[in-house]
């Protein structure tokens, strides 16, 4: 790569790029001053990391984004890795999907559930926790104190039809919101009193029940006041749970690292109103050099890309003070609202808690090590395989799966699986409808498939990067399921669109686990016992259920057809708030034309049309 004249680059707060030949940026870095940082990629490589060398040496172009300080440095390095997800960045890999307990307040009747996964809007999150059958048994505890609903929308409204309460109700973990046991009043406080004690903030709780609890004693309500009792029991054996390791009034992160030349574990208690509300692991990939400074760095932008569910906190301790604190307390800050220090704890309990924290990472880590031994081994094992069994090139870093799914012609489907470094890149799967095909034809429906894929590579490489869609990258090898008939149709799609020299092809047939290569009349038969036909089997495994898992909700959505579908007008909102107040799509049936546009939030050319469309009229 060229030098830039060093009288273009600013000496100026900023973040840039390093781009490859195909204009895909490859490592994204910020400074203080960009002259002064760039200068420093561009000596002698023998002086250079590895890692660092490696990068300069595959870069073909610089670019850089001058700001205002650096803190917006910081802010728009970080926005750039996550849109890019460079290859010589350092990545944090959280493959687990921690369980959360998740209060739904905006619904009209909050619910009370185990939740993983994306976070929704309208609903408050509280943990992660380690397991979930630890928070299932800390909700069944609080419920005898808060009894919030814990059912199913649907579940609420069949009972509110019947007009009959459920059994959580009768044994008193439940206070009846579908029958009207409660009043939206009462309702809404109970969810403000258990939200508030899942916070950590128990104490309050605790007193507003213990007082209570000696009114109802003093009139002489003694059944109500053993009941009060009681529940004052269970929530005291929930705060048990709670560990309690800082005074009341502290909110504090605590971070954990252990780490070895290639990655380190992050554990981190989240820690409000002195109590442990949460825990947290992942792992840093470590792909450039890092020292224990620019590693707490990496580890502070990454947990922090956006507000934990409990809130900033006040205090972040860490081990290792990172390269410029003032930067990093001024970014999380800014993020809180209020002031927020880092600190390294000197003496006291908080040297004690952090060597605490600090001895589960190395824990987990141990343990993370003893998987990634094994994993990283097989994988590599599977890979080189691979490259001998099929002679390629090279080892095939990106392997893409296809297969089709229909019954009797009908809902056809396909699916691409994609497998990078021998793991499944769940984000880069796709699936197709089939567009052309309309009778049994897995051979023309393989050709569509294919066609679509590769012709949106072919576009997008013409294309600037930044325009660039979801098949701007080339597998190193793609496999189709079948047999000699699937292979031929992948081969004449890569032959009529220039591509056979650039990605190779075989398919995998089932009935003997056969592998057929172009232009070789006998099948390969790989070792059984060998990693790489344990990958094919795998990756072909995968496809298949990709595309049943498609099929069955095409399949499903099409026998799910109702009379209000595709009425002008009548959107999703729409049509569930009519069968909601009138009872059902029996009864928006049986509706007079008068009772439709009566119906004051609906416009009277849709309820015409609603009209129209059920008694076939115009």
């Amino acid at each position: 790569m060229k030098r830039p004249p060093a009288g273009t680059i600013p000496d100026a707060p900023g973040s840039y790029q390093f781009k490859d030949g195909a204009g895909r940026v490859i490592y994204v870095g910020k400074a203080k001053s960009l002259r002064a940082r760039l200068s420093n990629y561009f000596q002698n490589p023998v002086n250079l990391h590895p890692r660092t060398a490696q990068m300069v040496a595959t870069a073909e172009s610089v670019e850089w984004i001058q700001v205002n300080n650096d803190v917006e440095a910081l802010m728009l390095e970080y926005n750039l890795i996550k849109e890019h997800l460079p290859r010589f960045n350092v990545r944090l890999v959280d493959d687990k999907s921690y369980p959360y307990l998740a209060v739904t307040v905006d619904d009209e009747w909050p619910r009370a559930q185990v939740m993983r996964g994306t976070k929704r809007k309208g609903t408050k999150y509280f943990g992660p926790y380690a397991h979930a059958y630890a928070i299932r048994e800390t909700l069944d505890q609080l419920l005898r104190t808060f009894p919030v609903r814990t059912c199913t929308d649907a579940k609420l409204e069949r009972h509110r039809k019947l007009g009959k309460p459920c059994l959580l109700f009768h044994i008193e973990k439940c206070s009846g919101p579908c029958v009207g046991e409660v009043s939206a009043e009462d309702y809404s406080k109970m969810v403000d009193d258990l939200s508030q004690f899942l916070a950590g903030d128990t104490e309050p709780v605790i007193e507003r029940l213990e007082a209570e609890m000696t009114g109802a004693a003093e009139e002489l309500e003694f059944e109500r006041a053993a009941r009060l009792r009681d529940r004052i029991a269970t929530v005291r054996k929930a705060v048990e749970k709670q560990q309690m390791v800082a005074e009341r009034n502290e909110d504090l992160d605590v971070i954990g690292l252990a780490e070895d030349d290639l990655e380190a574990l992050v554990f981190v208690f989240f820690v409000r109103k002195g109590r442990v509300t949460g825990r947290r692991s992942f792992v840093v990939d470590k792909v450039e050099r890092l020292d224990p400074s620019e590693l707490v760095d990496k580890v502070l932008e990454g947990l922090y890309d956006e507000e934990p569910v409990q809130g900033m906190p006040k205090v972040v301790l860490v081990g290792e003070q990172c390269s410029d604190a003032n930067l990093y307390q001024d970014w999380l800050t800014l993020l809180r609202g209020s002031a927020v220090e880092i600190r390294v704890p000197q003496r006291g309990d908080k040297v004690e808690l952090l060597s605490m924290v600090n001895r589960n990472a190395e824990q987990e880590f141990t343990r993370h090590r003893l998987k990634r031994a094994v994993d990283h081994n097989s994988r590599a094992r599977a890979l080189n395989e691979l490259q001998e069994w099929l002679e390629l090139p090279e080892a095939p870093l990106r392997i893409e799966c296809y297969d089709m799914s229909h019954i009797q012609g009908t809902d056809y489907v396909g699916s691409m699986v994609v497998v990078e470094d021998g793991l499944a890149a769940r984000r880069e799967y796709r699936r197709f409808k089939i567009k052309t095909v309309h009778q049994n034809d897995d051979f023309v429906a393989m050709e569509e498939v294919l066609n679509r894929r590769l012709r949106s590579y072919l576009a997008d490489r013409s294309k600037p990067v930044a325009e660039r869609g979801k098949f701007q990258y080339p597998p190193q090898l793609l496999v189709v399921d079948g047999g000699k008939g699937q292979l031929s149709v992948a081969v004449r799609v890569l032959e009529e669109l220039g591509l056979t020299e650039e990605i190779p092809v075989c398919s995998l047939a089932k009935q003997f686990e056969e592998v057929f290569l172009p232009d070789r009349p006998d099948s390969i038969r790989i070792p059984r016992q060998s990693e790489a036909l344990y990958l094919l089997q795998r990756l072909r495994d995968e496809s298949h259920r990709f595309a049943i898992t498609y099929h069955r909700q095409l399949r499903n959505k099409r026998m799910t057809v109702s009379v209000l579908d595709d009425i002008p007008g009548l959107g999703a909102k729409r049509k569930t708030r009519l069968t909601k107040e009138l009872g059902g799509v029996n009864k928006v049936k049986s509706a007079s034309l008068e009772t439709l546009t009566a119906l004051t939030w609906l416009p009277d050319s849709v309820a015409e049309a609603v009209y129209s469309k059920i008694h076939g009229t115009k």
